[in-house]
């Protein structure tokens, strides 16, 4: 009973024929027909008409009664269609009177007064068959005695039409069915084995097929729900217990014959949803599925000891079926498996329900737990299908793919039923695109960048440009693919260049005497004659022209006497361009840049323009827009991406599509000025442009989305996508070179087990130096970012590689051409913990070397090996200062053998006697005040290393700091000498002004602008300590 339940779901105790509810009803109900062929255990000829709900989601076995209505004759046959009726369908019964009955569901369900809604008796004998039309639900064949078959119309139901005429000889009509593909065709089968099929078109036969050996008795017969010309007959012979599958085509003898019932067949049913499953139900107490198409039993299923003469699957539950059998029941099984143990867990509880927990036999205690006893023979399993069924497979399926794809795909249909070849599986790949109107507008982009027509471009653009800034914008762009640049950004603004310099002319009329004297000294060449009678008389610009034809001293004299006495505002404009841009009414901002366009030198014009377009950006919100026009002008790609992210939303893929049209047009402006390709370097560039990249991707433009990734980024998730994109559009591309893999490699091969020896090295291993006593501190820092000895993993590392580590910090802080005594003891007095053996070495370089230089090629340095027996001294805890012990003899190459040294007995370190370090003298230096206009600089880098210091609780920071405040005092003599460039003081301010907001981050990006643009030997001085300072600083948020 085990194995009988284990597929079991729910049971019926009712001796009856069967029917499901249509595939569209829910809940699922069962109907049952008290059966004309059997009596159950009480002898009751008493029949009824019942409907079961059967809910799955309880595990026990019971079903509930919704509907009950008694009958005045037994059943053959019932059926349950979805007919307009009633909400619930109508059931139609065929009697053993001849009647054939029609129900109302509905009203079974709702114990209605009137559930019969049609009744006929044109039969003359039991109806055995009857099916419901598949394509039209409101006919229905009926088949009898005497070779009888009724087509009915339930619209009207009191006319039956016939197919034909009857067929000969006549016989009783054992089963009927309509086929599943053409809705005119009608099949009806003789226990004789004989099969009629009906053209209900023609009103006669079109085809007929028996079994030749005439020993076949037909129980059922079913039509294949996908090849429209095959059907399946049924034996109930016990000498032919066999299913014959028939293609009307080749209808002289059965397709198929599935042989593997050992006794008559009583009932078959064909699954709807998976043609590759046919159940059969025989003799011989089995029930099995069949794959029709290769004659396999696909599966068994399990059953009792009695005979299951009718099963059916559920239409709506695919994995679902019935079989009624003779002991009076109708089991509900599924395919798919089913719970025992939650169905035997329900009946215990039943039953002790039943007794309250308490013993039955009035002891009054609680009953044990009870154990039920498993039989060792009853433990066989059963095999579950062989192949998932249809209706658990995907009937179509999607999947988005990289590259904008759309991977597609769906059950083949069926062929015609000429053919015999199975339908191809094909699946289908497209590319879908949801942004039309973005790809639009990168292919106008994309085919501008290609052809290089710039300027139609932004005109377009500018055409098309919906606001007033917009076009400001577009016009700004297009005067770079312009002659003459700066004069029409000027005119952009509103200033004429040639009208002002009409307006502002100074010539005038002199007089004749005047004019005489001049044309006299040039007569002779007298040059400083004639532009001193220019000066005199205040005709400063025929000065500076005679000035430039006198020579380079002369103009240069003349330009200082000019300075000199003209004070005016508008005779400094050129010199004092920094101070406009840093301290004007930003309300005037056109002005400022209008200055900077006519004055400025073309090597400070884009950092001025920076920082007058940084300015607008801190000051409100509608002036920060104003900036995007000052970043266009210097060139400044980043900083315009910065801008424009701050101020317009670009989220959107058309809002992205502006931003990038703009930057690129300006990247390649200044490509197109420099002459060489610009790269986005910048976070915020680099960062669009990906998004851009992998919007365009996702549209199906992977050639587009290459070329705009950022070619010099190595974030990892660049290199991802650019090793996509490069892959998705195939192996074969010519001129492209494949990207580096984005990913680290795995070594995955096997790993040498531990008692398998490993190969020999070619390299000797040194013998191990004795016990290094620790480190008690790391050594003070020297330099930006000072030197670290680290406490050695292993005892022999080389001299060469530690001396080499101290010196790359070292050289940086020192001049190329030469280090006294006194710096190199300088050096070494900061180092109280560093390891005695590396003071040794240092020293010992330093008295054959003599110069930094030769620290440039660390090559000259060998690596050596100390003696087994040699142990390090203690570490050095007072400053070396007049003696330090030798190096090892080998130390130096044999080139500079002739430096004399210690010979000893091998094992022992060698000393030397070295000349003291020399003290140089010093001289005080009085130096000069830094100029007002940039004590600002020094006032707030002060006051930020006194802040940090303050809040710094890290010892070594503190270091950092200390060092740090006397190496500032590099930028402060260089303010002090006026030697700094006017774009490296405008980038400096810029610095200070962030960091008195506490912006330290922009801080530091203008910090990274100015390195990369300036010289680096008029910066390295103080440049990284600036640098260190405002990192600490934003680190601990001072």
């Amino acid at each position: 009973d085990c194995v009988f339940c284990k597929m079991k779901l729910k049971q019926i105790e009712r001796t009856a024929i069967q029917s499901w509810s249509p595939a569209s009803h829910h809940p699922l109900y069962l109907a049952t027909g008290t059966s004309a062929q059997q009596l159950d255990a009480t002898f009751s000829t008493n029949a009824a008409l019942e409907i079961f709900e059967l809910d799955f989601s309880e595990p026990s076995l019971d079903t509930k009664l919704r509907g009950s209505l008694p009958a005045t004759s037994r059943f053959h046959k019932l059926i349950w269609s979805n007919h307009d009726v009633g909400s619930d369908g109508v059931i139609a019964a065929g009697g053993d009177t001849g009647t054939v009955t029609l129900y109302n569901a509905e009203q079974i369900l709702a114990s209605g007064s009137d559930p019969i809604v049609g009744q006929s008796e044109k039969h003359t004998g039991p109806v055995r068959a009857l099916d419901f039309n598949p394509f039209q639900n409101n006919l229905m064949a009926s088949g009898a005695s005497d070779s009888e078959i009724y087509i009915w119309d339930l619209n009207n139901f009191s006319t039956p039409m016939t197919p034909g005429a009857k067929s000969q000889p006549s016989e009783d009509i054992s089963c009927v069915a309509w086929n599943r593909q053409v809705q005119h065709i009608l099949a009806s089968a003789h226990p004789s084995g004989r099969a009629v099929v009906w053209d209900l078109r023609k009103n006669e036969p079109i085809i007929k097929v028996s079994d030749h050996s005439n020993r076949m008795r037909c129980s059922g017969m079913a039509w294949n729900p996908e090849v429209a010309t095959q059907l399946v007959l049924a034996s109930e012979d016990d000498r032919m217990p066999v299913l014959q599958i028939w293609d009307l085509r080749f209808a002289t003898s059965p397709l198929k014959m599935l042989e593997s019932h050992h006794r008559g067949i009583l009932s078959i049913s064909w699954c709807q949803a998976d043609a590759e499953l046919l159940l059969s139900s025989a003799k011989d107490n089995r029930i099995l599925c069949w794959n029709p198409n290769t004659g396999e039993v696909v599966y068994e299923l399990p059953t009792s000891n009695q005979w299951c003469f009718d099963v059916q699957w559920c239409p709506r539950n695919p994995a679902v079926l019935s079989a009624a059998s003779f002991d009076g029941r109708i089991s509900v099984y599924s395919v798919m498996g089913g719970s025992l143990a939650a169905q035997k867990q329900s009946h215990i509880e039943k039953i002790s329900s039943s007794f309250n927990n308490l013993d039955p036999f009035g002891t009054g205690q609680s009953l044990p737990p009870l154990d039920v006893p498993h039989k060792a023979g009853q433990a066989s399993v059963v095999l579950p299908l062989k192949k998932p069924p249809k209706w658990i497979r995907r009937p179509i399926g999607a999947s988005f793919s990289f590259g904008g794809k759309l991977i597609t795909f769906s059950s083949p249909k069926p062929g015609p039923p000429q053919t015999q070849q199975p339908a191809p599986r094909q699946v289908f790949v497209s590319v879908v695109t949801t942004e039309t109107e973005f790809l639009h507008r990168s292919s106008e982009l994309q085919t501008a960048l290609q052809s290089g027509a710039f300027v139609s471009y932004c005109q377009s653009k500018i055409n098309a440009a919906p606001t007033e800034f917009e076009q400001s914008i577009w016009n700004f762009l297009k005067v770079n693919f312009e002659q003459d640049p700066r004069t029409k950004y000027l005119k952009l603004l509103g200033y004429n260049k040639e009208e002002l310099g009409l307006r502002n002319n100074m010539c005038g009329f002199f007089p004749p005497d005047t004019d005489g004297l001049i044309s006299q000294a040039l007569l002779v060449g007298n040059f400083e004659g004639a532009v001193e009678l220019c000066l005199k008389d205040e005709r400063f610009a025929d000065a500076i022209i005679l000035a430039i034809a006198g020579g380079e001293d002369l103009l240069a004299q003349t330009q200082r006497r000019y300075f000199a006495k003209k004070k005016t505002k508008l005779s400094r404009v050129k010199s004092l361009l920094l101070d406009i841009v840093q301290s004007c009414d930003l309300d005037n901002w056109k002005e400022a840049l209008a200055a900077l366009l006519t004055y400025a030198k073309p090597e400070e014009f884009p950092l001025l323009c920076d920082t007058l377009g940084f300015r607008l950006e801190l000051e409100s919100e509608k002036l920060c827009v104003q900036a995007c026009l000052c970043y266009i002008c210097s060139g400044n790609v980043e900083k315009l991406v910065e801008c424009w992210v701050k101020t317009h939303e670009s989220a959107t893929p058309l809002a992205l599509e502006d931003l990038v049209e703009k930057v690129m047009v300006l990247k390649r402006a200044i490509e197109i000025l420099q002459g060489s390709e610009v790269s986005a370097e910048g976070p915020v560039f680099a960062k669009k442009l990906t998004q851009y990249a992998s919007l365009l991707a996702s549209q199906g433009s992977l050639e587009a989305a290459m070329s705009y990734l950022p070619t010099a980024s190595n974030q990892l998730t660049i290199l991802q996508l650019r090793d996509r994109l490069f892959h998705a559009q195939g192996e074969d591309q010519t001129g492209h070179q494949a990207p580096a893999f984005p990913f680290n490699r795995v070594a995955t091969g096997k790993v040498r087990s531990a008692s398998t020896p490993a190969p020999a090295s070619t390299r000797q291993t040194p013998p191990q130096r004795g016990p290094q006593q620790p480190i008690q501190q790391v050594c003070e820092h020297w330099g930006d970012g000072g030197f670290h000895v680290p406490r050695p993993a292993r005892p022999t590392i080389s001299c060469r590689e530690r001396v080499k580590d101290f010196f790359q910090d070292f050289q940086c802080q020192t001049d190329n051409s030469s280090m006294s005594q006194v710096n190199l003891r300088s050096a070494i007095k900061g180092i109280w913990h560093m390891p005695a053996d590396l003071v040794m070495e240092f020293t010992a370089l330093h008295k054959f070397v003599g110069r930094i230089d030769l620290f440039h090629n660390v090559s000259i340095f060998v690596s050596f090996q100390l003696p087994d027996n040699y142990a390090p001294p203690a570490p050095i805890t007072a400053p070396v200062v007049n003696y330090t012990p030798d190096s090892q003899q080998h130390l130096l190459p044999q080139a500079l053998g002739s430096q004399e040294t210690n010979q000893g007995p091998p094992g022992a370190p060698k000393e030397a006697n070295l000349q003291p370090l020399q003290q140089l003298p010093t001289e005080k230096i009085v130096k000069k005040q830094i100029p007002e206009e940039h004590m600002v600089l020094k006032m707030t880098l002060d006051r930020l290393v006194q802040r940090c210091l303050l809040s710094a609780s890290d010892p070594q920071t503190k270091r950092k700091l200390d060092d740090a405040a006397k190496r500032l005092e590099n930028l402060y003599d260089k303010l002090r000498d006026q030697s700094l460039s006017v774009h490296i003081l405008s980038g400096l301010h810029e610095i200070v002004r962030n960091i008195e907001v506490k912006r330290y981050q922009n801080a530091l990006a203008v910090h990274t602008q100015i390195v990369s643009s300036s010289n680096f030997s008029e910066i390295s001085a103080f440049m990284p300590v600036l640098k260190v300072v405002v990192t600490i600083a934003s680190k601990l948020n001072v």
